[in-house]
């Protein structure tokens, strides 16, 4: 699984950000226990927070990309990167940092560098659709023996390429590592990930059927009319 888990090394009390997030202040490791791990939360709950500190250790650009993409994006720096410690067995460097926030300024750097466009598919990432973008990265960057690190890969991609991207990390089962922040119902579906939970302090693991996104989607798909009549009446 090459990524075991971390462990926070270097806490500062008090409620200063980062941990004045809840779940960041009660955490103490988190152990990673699928070849596919996803971060579910509400907003603001430290999920990406947790994977741009894993990303930072990884030394892969916090911004966004590799460890060979060096560009410079307002606030990419990782508040907690330097509190935690990766266990590896055994240690991977390749792999991947997705942002989707900053993805435009990732493509921009790539088109500084036409020669790294081949393994990207070939075409700037900026002539394509975001959706289009995000696959093209998925099924031309992606291999094996790397980590993949996913924030809300969702935001660019339709139900139908959510699905496609389900296949290219299937197709990469137990040659490449993933943990994704996520809040598709889709992309929780996965057989077999781990899903661990940011809104409960520590944080711990969830089924899928108990995630607050494949309840509020159930219940919205099976009587919509009852729940938008009780939310409009409100």
């Amino acid at each position: 699984m090459f990524l075991r888990g971390l462990e926070l090394v270097h806490r500062k009390e008090g409620s200063r950000y980062p941990f004045s997030i809840p779940a960041i202040g009660s955490l103490r490791s988190l152990a990673f226990t699928s070849n596919v791990t996803f971060f579910v939360g509400e907003n603001g709950s430290g999920k990406s927070t947790v994977l741009e500190a894993i990303a930072y250790q990884c030394g892969f650009n916090t911004a966004g990309g590799g460890r060979n993409n060096y560009y410079e994006v307002d606030a990419s720096h990782s508040a907690l990167g330097d509190h935690i410690r990766l266990s590896w067995l055994p240690k991977i460097t390749n792999g991947f940092f997705l942002r989707a926030e900053t993805f435009y300024h990732f493509a921009s750097h790539l088109d500084s560098m036409p020669e790294s466009l081949p393994s990207y598919g070939g075409r700037s990432l900026h002539e394509q659709s975001h959706g289009e973008a995000f696959l093209s990265l998925f099924k031309h960057r992606f291999g094996k023996k790397a980590i993949y690190l996913l924030d809300e890969p969702e935001a660019a991609l339709s139900p139908a390429r959510q699905l496609a991207l389900l296949r290219v990390i299937k197709d990469l089962e137990g040659q490449a590592r993933f943990i994704i922040a996520t809040h598709s119902p889709i992309l929780l579906g996965y057989p077999g990930g781990q899903i661990l939970n940011f809104d409960a302090q520590p944080i711990r693991e969830i089924k899928y059927e108990d995630t607050l996104h494949y309840i509020v989607t159930r219940r919205f798909l099976e009587n919509r009319d009852k729940v938008l009549d009780e939310l409009f009446d409100e």
